[in-house]
């Protein structure tokens, strides 16, 4: 606390300007655990995604291999 002066005049604001300094740490850390959680949530449908369109081309490639097949079976030898 600076010298001079009455106390009482500079403790209330010292007081609100810390309360105000941790408010932002504190919602800095909560930002960051949000943007993290984000980054995760992105990977995992990332993920997914993968896996889906994985399926999506080995279905359609046993349809592709049933449909060959089945015309194969029909041409002469």
């Amino acid at each position: 606390m600076a010298t001079g002066g009455s106390r009482f005049l500079k403790e209330p604001f010292e007081v609100h300007e810390q309360r105000f300094e941790a408010t932002e740490r504190i919602m800095e850390l909560q930002f960051r655990q949000v943007d993290q959680r984000l980054e995760r949530i992105e990977a995992l449908i990332e993920r997914f995604e993968k896996r889906l369109w994985m399926t999506v081309y080995g279905v359609v490639a046993v349809i592709l291999t049933q449909a060959v097949l089945g015309i194969a079976d029909h041409i002469p030898k």
